[in-house]
């Protein structure tokens, strides 16, 4: 039993702890009269005390303690102690608890999590401005010596930067550190525990520190002068050049407006700065004349925009240049003595008339020849011409104001020892008004008096027009007729206008509309009159005024006939007249259907439909007379017969027709003989072609055509075709012969 317990505290020795265990207390206790004494023992207790254990010990002695320790992984171990009867292994006493703390030591040096640092601070800033905090931590027992205790100094960046040694803010060191002498710094900074002593370890991180720019720096021209040139001929808005004053600031405090302090130059240039707001651009701002002034001289001024006023004992911010600008020479076109022209001329002149006149000069040369000419396109109605060489612009029709009042002419000036140098003018001539026109009615007037009016009643106010300008007729006189006979009053009205009115004695009536003239003219120069003349019925009006009935409508109508009595009779008279148009259309067509029957001829067709064509000989036989009526034709001329199949030289006379059959199949028949019987009838082509075998045959003619028709009657061949041999047998089958008799 003891010794298991030995071999327990010998484990726990090797773990860096010691305990011990208290003695049983031992007690004699007997009676009186009874046995012997008896042994009375307390029970046992551990005593733990503490026990460290440096980490990471490499003395020559060893230490059971199984491994070494870190404090920065685990500062504490808690153990659970307990006495076990070694052979029952049964527990003598409940487990015990006990503690072992790792003692630190100083293993870690400083760290920088967040480094390296970047910061900006702006330029010319004052001593000890700040510029950014860095922050080390130490995995070391702070509260144990002073292993954990940082302190931070600056390793390299001096004399610009210092650090504090205890919060690690770091600060300028030195006033007036200019970015445009050195933008970008790179700091070192360490921080070393053991409070900075010998022996202490040390960690460092970098902080980039990088001057912003202030506007520290006036703008400056790298010259004091800027000469450009620039040719005449240039218009508004053409760059001359561009200036740049230099100022190494940055940004929006680099920004600058330029401008002229001249007078003189400022009238014909203007300057600007460019979208980047570096640049000033020197542009034309009123046209340039060689001749006239050939350089300019003026000076320019650069300026920020921008302007911070804790640096304004660095000086003015802006500076100035001289700029010339010279002029060139340039082959420039004609210029006319006037930007345009306005002419006049009066209206109804002669033509050749004069007008006015325009005036163009060579500036590069005034000794040079100038033609003048008139756009085409300007002067469409040739109403005027000019003279090529001084300008001079006349009529060459009567022109009219009324048709129009102006006439806007293209004049070009050309150059006469170059065509390509020329200039053109507008020219506006106004035709001016004279006393041409006289003066008529507004318009035509038609109007009606009730029968019932009153005396002196107002009936229709004429107003007159006169297409001459007011300035020259300066207003219209109306007069109507005069005398105690006048069936009304035309009262003028002094103002281009009259009143006709009905006069106290009412006019007569009647069945046609008066008409009553009116007289105008006009006040110019010569005066100008017309006569016009205005309608006036009389009507039956209703109560309220209006027109019921005039009577010119009346008269219209028979007496005792109203108006739709006479529309129905015009109807009526319309309806038979269409009636007997048709019938008389419909006899018409009958009668020319039944004489296209009767006069058809089957001839026609023939010439038409089965024209085969022969050659020279079919030309000479084609006769236009077999077309025309046969039925003109005289009687027969006596003598032999005409031969059947060629063209005849002389027509045969025919007899006279004898009143054909009313029926038609008759008819026909009566015209198919009268076609056999004619020789001088078409086809000849097949006659000459196909049955015409030559003179002198003594079979004669085989031609079909001139056999009998059983309409006709006619005979056959005078001779028999059994006679002929049997070489003419099938032909005289044809003909009715009959077949000779096998022997």
């Amino acid at each position: 039993m003891w010794g298991l317990v030995r071999l327990l505290l010998a484990w726990l020795g090797g773990w860096g702890c010691m305990g011990r265990l208290a003695a049983p207390a031992r007690a004699w206790a007997g009676s009186r009269g009874g046995p012997g004494p008896v042994l009375l023992r307390n029970r046992r207790s551990w005593v733990w005390n503490q026990f460290f254990v440096i980490e990471e010990y490499a003395g020559p002695e060893p230490v059971l303690i199984g491994k070494s320790l870190d404090r920065e992984e685990k500062a504490q171990y808690v153990l659970l102690a307990q006495a076990v009867d070694r052979a029952s292994n049964r527990p003598l006493e409940p487990p015990s608890e006990f503690i072992i703390k790792v003692q630190d030591i100083n293993d870690n040096p400083p760290i920088f999590p967040l480094g390296p640092y970047h910061a900006t601070v702006p330029e010319m800033s004052n001593v000890g401005t700040s510029v950014i905090q860095v922050t080390a931590h130490d995995a070391d027992d702070p509260s144990y010596g002073n292993s954990a205790k940082l302190v931070y100094t600056v390793l390299d960046g001096l004399p610009f930067f210092s650090v504090d040694p205890q919060t690690g803010v770091v600060r300028t060191a030195i006033p007036n550190m200019d970015r445009e002498t050195q933008e970008e710094f790179l700091v070192v900074i360490q921080a070393k525990d053991m409070g900075g002593h010998m022996g202490g370890l040390s960690g460092s991180t970098t902080v980039t520190v990088t001057l912003s720019d202030v506007n520290d720096n006036p703008p400056k021209f790298p010259q004091s002068l800027y000469q450009f040139s620039v040719v005449e001929t240039a218009g508004p808005g053409t760059l001359v050049g561009r200036l740049r004053a230099q100022d190494p600031d940055l940004g929006d405090n680099a920004l600058m407006a330029y401008s002229i302090l001249d007078g003189e130059g400022s009238e014909a240039f203007s300057i600007s700065t460019d979208s980047q707001g570096r640049d000033g651009l020197l542009t034309v701002r009123k046209p340039l004349d060689f001749e006239t002034r050939r350089s300019y001289s003026f000076r320019v001024e650069a300026t920020n925009t921008l302007i911070d006023p804790a640096y304004l004992r660095r000086g003015p911010f802006k500076d100035v240049a001289s700029v010339r600008v010279a002029v060139q020479d340039a082959p420039e076109p004609p210029a006319f003595t006037q930007a345009a022209y306005h002419l006049a001329v009066p209206e109804n002149k002669a033509p050749g008339t004069l007008v006015g006149q325009v005036s163009a000069s060579d500036l590069d040369s005034p000794a040079s020849p100038i033609r003048y000419s008139i756009l085409p396109h300007s002067d469409p109605e040739r109403c005027f011409s000019i003279e090529p060489e001084d300008g001079t612009i006349r009529t060459v029709v009567p022109l009219d104001r009324e048709t129009r009042v102006w006439h806007n002419l293209t004049v070009l000036a050309t150059e006469l020892d170059s065509s390509a140098q020329a200039s053109h003018v507008q020219v506006a001539i106004q035709t001016l008004d004279e006393n041409d026109n006289a003066p008529q009615l507004a318009e035509p007037y038609d109007t009606f008096v009730c029968d019932s009016a009153a005396p002196g009643q107002l009936i229709q106010v004429i107003r007159a027009l006169d297409r001459d300008e007011v300035g020259n007729s300066s207003h219209v006189s109306l007069q109507g007729p005069l005398g105690p006979d006048a069936n009304f009053t035309v009262r003028d009205n002094r103002d281009g206008s009259a009143s006709l009115l009905l006069p106290s004695r009412p006019a007569p009536p009647r069945q046609a509309p008066y008409l009553v003239p009116i007289e105008l003219w006009d006040w110019g120069q010569p005066a100008m009159s017309s006569t016009a003349t205005v309608t006036v019925s009389v009507c039956r009006c209703r109560p309220d005024g209006s027109v019921a009935s005039c009577r010119p409508e009346a008269q219209l109508s028979p007496a005792g006939l109203s108006t739709g009595a006479l529309l129905a009779i015009i109807t009526c008279v319309g309806t038979l007249l269409a009636l007997v148009v048709l019938f008389v259309a419909l006899r018409r067509q009958k009668q020319e259907a039944l004489m296209v029957l009767e006069e058809e001829d089957v001839r026609e067709n023939i010439i038409t439909y089965d024209d085969e064509g022969g050659g020279e000989e079919d030309t000479e036989a084609f006769d236009i007379s077999a077309l025309q009526n046969p039925d003109g034709a005289g009687p027969p001329n006596p003598g032999p017969p005409a031969r059947r199949d060629v063209l005849p030289r002389a027509r045969a006379p025919r007899q006279p027709r004898p009143p054909g059959p009313s029926d038609v199949a008759q008819l026909l028949a009566l015209r198919l003989r009268e076609a056999d019987d004619d020789p001088s009838v078409p086809p000849y082509d097949s006659v000459q072609v196909y049955g015409y075998e030559g003179r002198g045959s003594s079979c004669g003619s085989l031609s079909s055509l001139g056999s009998g028709s059983e309409a006709g009657g006619a005979s056959g061949p005078t001779e028999p075709l059994d006679d002929w041999g049997p070489l003419f047998r099938t032909l005289a089958e044809l003909y009715g012969a009959k077949e000779p008799p096998a022997p």
